[in-house]
Parts: C-alpha cells; sequence; structure tokens
C-alpha cells in the first residue's frame, strides 16, 4: 500500500487556484523570476546541442520582400498533413515563405520549450498545449492574439469547443488557438463484441473492460484483449494513467501540496493497470506510445483501445486502416467519477521573441480557420479532418455523415473533462492528464519511468509508487509542503 504520508503540522501557504467551475480560464499562476532563470539556463543547454531538422515550403530561405518564418510542430498525421498542403497557403501569401521544424513528441517538447523559455528566438510559431498556455502566457512568453484574431475575417473564435477555447485563455485572451483538440474514450472492434455475444455499455467501467479483454484475449491468434499505452513519458503513458488514477479516486498532491502517490487509491489504480496490460494488453506494452497503439487497434491486432479522441483520423482512415466500418465507440472507462478523460489541444503561439508576428499570425491563421477544414476534406479526404478543435466540423455534412459513431462520445468527453467530474476530490493544480505545474515535464518523466518499469516486470508496483512518491515529495517542497 506504500509507505505511511509524513505527519503534517500546519497548513502550508496556497498559490492562487483556478476557480472549481467547469468554464474556469484562470492561469494557474506564474513562474518566479529565479526559476524562469534556471528553467531557461537548464533547456537552452539541451537545444544548443541537439539538431534541428527543417523542412522548408519548397522556395528557399527567402530573399528580397519574402518573409521566412520559422514554424516549430510535432510530427503528428494532422501536421504532417499540414506540411503536404503548404503551397496552398503559398499561393495565398506568396511573400511569406514557411520553413517547419517538425520533430517526434517528446523531442518538439523540449526543444520549444528551451526555445521559448531562454528567449531564443529561433521560432515565430510553436505547437504547444494548454498545459504550456496558462503557464508561459503570464510570464510574457507569448504573444497575446486577441488583436489578430479581431481583424481576421471569417475567423470565428466562438466555433471553438467552449472547454478548449478557456483552456487556452488567460485574463480573457488567447495565447494559443487550437489546431485540434481531445478528451479521452474507448474504440472497440464492434464486429468481435457481437460474435463473443458482448454488449458494451455507452458509459463502462474498468471492471467491464477487463472482463471483456480477458474474453477475447487471444495471443496465439494475433488478438490483445486491449490497447493501452506504456510507453514512458508524462505526455506518453501517463496521459491514460493518470485519467485512472483520478477515476479510482487517487491523486498527485492534496490541497496541501502533500504527495498523494503512496495512497491506497493511486496503488490500486497503478496495479490494475500494470495488471490489464500485463494479462490482456499488447505485445511489447512497455514501449508502445500512442502510435504503436494505432497500429495494433488499425491492423486489426487488438479488440479495445482507450486513448485520445483524436484516434479517429488513424482508426478510420481506409488507406491505413483494417478496422474501418468494424468499430464503435464508449465514453472513458469509470469507477467512482461520471467521467474519466482528459482535455489537450494541440495549439499554435507565437513567440514574444518573434520578429516577423504579421506573418506568423497569417500562417497560423490558415492553419486553423474554418477553411482550413474544407481544405483538407477536399484535398486528403474527410477522415483526415483535425478533430475537436471547431464545434462546425461536426456540421460538415460529408464529415458528419463520416463520424455519426463518433461524433457524440467525442464532444460528449470533451464537454465533461473537468475535476468536477473526473475526480473526486478538490486538488490545488489544473489538469486532468497531467499536473500544469512547470516541474511536471520532469516529475511525468521520471514516473511515467517507474510506471513503465513496473509493466515491462522489471520492478513490482509498490517499488515504482515509492520512487515516484520521492520524486513527488521533492516537487511538493517547492510548493511550500513541509513533510
Amino acid at each position: 500500500m506504500g509507505r505511511p504520508r509524513p505527519p503534517r503540522t500546519s497548513r502550508p501557504p496556497q498559490p492562487p487556484r483556478r476557480s472549481r467551475s467547469p468554464r474556469a480560464s484562470r492561469p494557474p499562476g506564474t513562474i518566479s523570476p529565479s526559476r524562469r532563470s534556471v528553467l531557461g539556463a537548464g533547456l537552452t543547454a539541451g537545444l544548443a546541442s541537439a539538431g534541428l531538422a527543417a523542412c522548408g515550403s519548397g522556395s528557399g530561405s527567402g530573399s528580397g520582400d519574402r518573409e521566412s518564418i520559422v514554424v516549430a510542430i510535432v510530427s503528428n498525421p494532422q501536421m504532417q498533413d499540414a506540411i503536404s498542403l503548404i503551397d496552398h497557403f503559398t499561393e495565398q501569401h506568396p511573400d511569406i515563405d514557411v520553413r517547419f521544424v517538425s520533430l517526434p513528441e517528446n523531442e518538439a517538447r523540449a526543444k520549444i520549450t528551451a526555445s521559448v523559455a531562454s528567449g531564443g528566438g529561433e521560432f515565430d510559431v510553436v505547437m504547444i498545449s494548454n498545459y504550456e498556455t496558462p503557464l508561459w502566457a503570464p510570464n510574457g512568453w507569448l504573444t497575446d492574439l486577441e488583436p489578430y484574431i479581431a481583424k481576421t475575417d471569417g475567423y470565428q473564435p466562438d466555433d471553438f469547443v467552449p472547454t478548449i477555447k478557456d483552456a487556452l485563455t488567460v485574463d480573457g485572451s488567447m495565447y494559443s488557438v487550437p489546431f485540434y483538440g481531445e478528451s479521452a474514450f474507448l474504440v472497440y472492434r464492434e464486429d468481435l463484441f457481437e460474435e463473443a455475444g458482448l454488449v458494451m455499455p455507452a458509459h463502462p467501467s474498468w471492471d467491464d473492460l477487463r472482463s471483456f479483454a480477458s474474453t477475447l484475449h487471444d495471443p496465439e491468434g494475433g488478438m490483445s484483449g486491449i490497447a493501452l499505452r506504456g510507453l514512458a513519458g508524462w505526455g506518453e503513458n501517463l496521459a491514460p494513467m493518470s485519467t485512472v488514477i483520478n477515476t479510482f479516486g487517487g491523486c498527485w498532491f492534496d490541497m496541501e501540496w502533500a504527495p498523494s502517490l503512496d495512497s491506497p487509491e493511486v496503488h490500486d489504480a497503478v496495479s490494475m493497470y500494470v495488471d490489464t496490460l500485463r494479462s490482456y494488453g499488447q505485445p511489447g506494452a512497455a514501449t508502445s506510445g500512442f502510435g504503436e497503439c494505432l497500429t495494433q487497434f488499425s491492423q486489426g491486432n487488438a479488440a479495445m483501445w482507450f486513448d485520445a479522441s483524436s484516434m479517429v483520423s488513424g482508426v478510420e482512415n481506409p488507406s491505413s486502416s483494417t478496422v474501418v466500418g468494424k468499430t464503435s465507440y464508449a465514453l472513458g472507462p469509470t469507477l467512482e467519477t461520471p467521467y474519466a478523460g482528459w482535455l489537450y489541444a494541440w495549439s499554435l503561439a507565437i513567440p514574444e521573441t518573434s520578429q516577423k508576428k504579421d506573418a506568423a499570425w497569417e500562417f497560423i491563421a490558415w492553419m486553423t480557420h474554418p477553411d482550413y477544414f474544407q481544405l483538407v476534406g477536399e484535398e486528403l479526404g474527410w477522415e483526415a479532418l483535425p478533430p475537436g478543435s471547431r464545434l462546425s466540423t461536426y456540421e460538415i455534412p460529408e464529415y458528419a455523415e463520416l463520424s455519426e459513431n463518433y461524433a457524440e462520445p467525442t464532444l460528449d468527453s470533451m464537454e465533461n473533462a473537468t475535476q468536477e467530474n473526473s475526480m473526486t476530490q478538490e486538488v490545488p493544480y489544473d489538469g486532468l492528464q497531467n499536473v500544469v505545474i512547470p516541474e511536471f515535464q520532469d516529475l511525468g518523466t521520471r514516473v511515467g519511468q517507474q510506471f513503465s518499469a513496473a509493466i515491462a516486470g522489471q520492478k513490482s508496483v509498490d517499488e515504482a509508487l515509492e520512487q515516484s512518491q520521492g520524486f513527488a515529495e521533492s516537487v511538493a517542497r517547492t510548493y511550500g509542503w513541509e513533510g
């Protein structure tokens, strides 16, 4: 059950906390100048030592009256689609040359954070999320986008999914705008369920999923009962695992910032997740991230998959998926809460250090404008539309027909991705699949490594949690915990 929590004598000073209303948008606080300097100095070295792989729009580095902007993005499929369509932007803006730095998620996070935190100025547009936006905006690292939004014809900011828009808003202004958004839900093989006489509830529990996985698990036949992320990373295995901790009644820190990773609730949640993967999960589970799980499910090798709702772009793509027409969707599995998902948005922002903000906004507006969704549908197929950012996406006739079986659970999950619906107790931090504090990038990475080791059978859950609790205690002291 983990070691006992150290005694506390008094409640430490509390940082400001966002109101617990579903639509609140107050930032979770600023980083002190000294901590900001340490963060920037530590990350700048990492940026300097790492190579940046850039791909241009095909028009060189720019000359004459042309402006060249550098856009740092994550190399997910939707972003690769944007790169493939860049000639359409260039036709409309022949004076702007776009050069992409496209990197895997973990690398992109590190390099973008290093550049922005240190004021390096390498990038004019950065792809960040609702984790970075409320942390970075109060420190003056990001450009207020409201003046740009206001002068852009047809941009329709009120069309953004409300919870996503709020998550990217600080003191009434958007500092990043969503390219696509997601919560989490469950996809399952409806054909396999029918053959086995199983019925998936609209709101399944983890007990339901374990029972279904046990029935459908057939490793000799190449079928895993369920696919789940095990790859270490605060944006990888901790995304689903944190939502499991939440619905089991656990949390990372209590209202006094006492670390809670040694609580019975967290122990039960992590034990269940680890056992489910080890008993019914995909081969190589400890090194499976989102991409590996997508491959397992879309190639017909898993009966269920709990993950980001953005999965639909891959699962329902007939050019790469073998299970199109065989799937259905349900809300994320729960235990003690009515919902269990997360809220995340890959969004675009302009670092305050950019000297080409007007050109940077022209690119951002193109990539997040309602017109872009029509372009993607017509050029690449309607299943390739970036999901979960705009409500109007689900009103496009072609996409409405295509998304008939997943639009409702997608929007339902996103609407209810709040701490009120997905946690059992109040906490002093924002976030569901993460803790919105600067230290979480390091803390989450360390804890994710411990959990991945438990999934791989390299250590016990008790050992993983004991080590994780120690990491969390170091962070908690920064916020006044004196245990």
